[in-house]
């Protein structure tokens, strides 16, 4: 090392924080330092000696790398090292270069749950003797039966970036409430990260779970699909909330005079005038004035403003705020930069491409900048001596050429409503019917059967009925076995009934999900998570009514919603199928029954 070279500092990665934590407590051993990288010519890249990952599988030291900027790299060569700081700069450790063997300084000393990131020889001079099991989601009711047999345990969340299915925190915060109800259960918070490779980083958890287990046995939880357990289903309905309770960036991109900025505008007053949400304007005048004052208008300093804009728009997401951002953000890079910040920060991102036409914006030009672009008094102008990459990824495009402002905002609002993140649309006179999905597997028997049923005893109660199949026959008549039971009933309309597979639009239509069977409603939920609180077995929905007599409607949807019985088999519809008629009327007469109970509930309209 050079005793003159000033040793320069880098923060790393949350992945890469991750694994200096697991390096610099000895949890990762036999790796004891970094593969180092960096953004230059690979022909110059130097692996780490054999001396500093001495029997590590090669897959594995590859995963724990650290990817040093060029410049950064250059001056660590020639200081010898690199000293890695946390995001608020506190020093952390100095990795030496070339080499990556890494010198703990301090540990992090702040964050959620900090007292259960113990070292692995803390870990096993406090817990010795127990049965070591590691957590990457919350805990099922039968995985909660499966850890209360193995007596004294110790319950490892693996906490690290890319690991747990839930957010870090919500994992530890859910499997801390399991552990209160079993016998003898502790908590340890291991933050092992995912590094893109599912082979490499199972056999790197298993190293880290032996390390910390020692002696002591560790086992895995079995594999299954039912219900979380009470205690931790409240948790993971909080951390993976429904779209439209997500935090949101409406990101709106296109040209100078392309009218995004007004469009944006006219978004934020609908939003307000609904009422439902607050806002935060992230406007590029404004911004320049008070977040990015001192900026040019470079390539590089304007870059730099849309990923301040997208900082600050992630923060807001985060905490469940609306943030409206209509810069020009000409780069894809950029873009997809603010992109993963807001999804990084568990928000929602809406890009808005106004596509007016280069032409379009020139002739408009309020401001003459496109005059001067073209007379070369601005350098570096999007459209003109600089480039407006067109978005791939937009989640609505609209031209505003010709269109009035409340026209072109339409295409916005119909696209948001579609999304499930924010429905602006404007209600009919009374109030928004109740919007119900049934579903079965081919959508033929039993939820046409539903859906028809439904839409007869409902009556003229304001509720909307549809079907469809997890496995769902494209565009089949309803079967004929099951239409023999509608007669009796009264009930009409299977003839111009036609099946349909299940979709995310069917979905995010739905206020209420009703399946037939246990096994459709876990189908659903292994694709769309946060639709938790929304979808129940027919069976389920009618036993999670007590207790609710005095709700009805959409507060009823809310309390059955946070508070359910489990989805068992034992409540399923049989499947009639090629069963018989009488499979047939058995499945008929019981659909009827838990229909009449399900919908004098939701509507007091309802026939009972």
């Amino acid at each position: 090392m050079s005793d003159t070279a000033a040793v320069p500092q880098h923060c790393p990665t949350p992945r890469e924080l991750d694994d200096l934590e697991l390096l610099s407590t000895g949890a990762l051993a036999p790796i004891v330092g970094f593969h180092v990288t960096s953004d230059v010519a690979p022909e110059v890249e130097q692996r780490a000696p054999a001396s500093v990952v001495e029997t590590a599988e090669p897959d594995s030291e590859r995963l724990i790398s650290l990817s040093l900027p060029a410049e950064v790299r250059a001056q660590a060569e020639q200081a010898g090292a690199v000293e890695l700081v946390d995001p608020e700069g506190l020093p952390l450790a100095r990795v030496t270069v070339p080499s990556g063997e890494v010198q703990p300084l301090t540990h992090a000393q702040y964050g959620p749950f900090r007292d259960l990131y113990l070292t692995p020889a803390q870990a096993r001079e406090r817990y010795a003797g127990r049965t070591w099991v590691p957590v990457t989601d919350a805990l099922t009711v039968a995985q909660v039966e499966q850890v209360r047999a193995l007596g004294p345990v110790v319950l490892v969340a693996l906490v690290g970036h890319g690991t747990p299915e839930l957010s870090p925190v919500a994992l530890v915060r859910a499997t801390c409430l399991v552990a209160r109800t079993l016998p003898d259960a502790a908590v340890v918070a291991v933050p092992l990260a995912a590094h893109d490779d599912p082979e490499a980083d199972h056999a790197l958890g298993v190293q880290v779970l032996a390390t910390y287990a020692g002696d002591d046995p560790v086992t895995a939880l079995a594999d299954d699909d039912g219900d979380y357990a009470p205690e931790a289903a409240e948790v993971v309905a909080r951390d993976r909330p429904e779209r439209d309770e997500q935090g949101l960036v409406l990101f709106f991109t296109g040209l100078s005079g392309s009218g995004k900025s007004t469009l944006a505008r006219a978004l934020m007053d609908k939003i307000l005038e609904q009422g439902t949400r607050t806002i935060t304007s992230l406007d590029g005048d404004v911004v320049r004035r008070n977040l990015s004052a001192g900026l040019t208008f470079s390539k590089e300093d304007r870059e730099t403003n849309i990923r301040r804009i997208g900082w600050v728009a992630a923060e807001i997401s985060r905490h469940g705020g609306l943030a409206v951002v209509s810069p020009i953000a000409p780069f894809d890079e950029t873009r997809q930069q603010v992109r993963a910040m807001v999804e990084e920060a568990g928000g929602a991102f809406f890009l808005v491409h106004v596509a007016t036409p280069l032409e379009e914006c020139e002739r408009r030009d309020r401001k003459g900048l496109y005059a001067k672009a073209r007379r070369g008094e601005i350098p570096e102008f999007t459209g003109i001596s600089s480039p407006y990459e067109v978005p791939t990824d937009a989640d609505v495009v609209v031209d505003t050429t010709g269109r009035t402002i409340p026209d072109a905002l339409g295409d916005v609002v119909d696209a948001l409503a579609e999304s499930g993140y924010l429905d602006l649309r404007d209600a009919a006179d009374g109030e928004e019917p109740l919007r119900v999905l049934f579903v079965c597997t081919a959508n033929i028997c039993r939820s046409p059967f539903m859906e028809l049923t439904a839409r007869h005893l409902a009556g003229d109660a304001a509720i909307e009925f549809r079907s469809a199949g997890t496995h769902g026959f494209p565009d089949h008549p309803m079967n004929p076995e099951m239409t023999v039971t509608l007669e009796p009933r009264g009930v009409t309309g299977h003839e111009a009934f036609r099946s349909r597979a299940l979709t995310k639009d069917e979905l995010d239509w739905a206020d209420v999900v009703l399946t037939a069977e246990a096994e459709h409603r876990q189908f659903i939920l292994d694709d769309h998570p946060a639709d938790f609180r929304k979808v129940f077995t027919l069976g389920q929905f009618v036993e999670s009514l007590a207790g609710h007599e005095d709700l009805h409607g959409r507060a009823l949807l809310e309390a059955v919603g946070s508070r359910r019985t489990t989805a068992s088999p034992d409540l399923d519809v049989a499947d009639p199928y090629r069963r018989g008629p009488e499979a047939a009327e058995r499945a008929a007469a019981h659909i009827e029954s838990l229909l009449r109970a399900a919908l004098a509930a939701l509507t007091p309209k309802a026939s009972a």
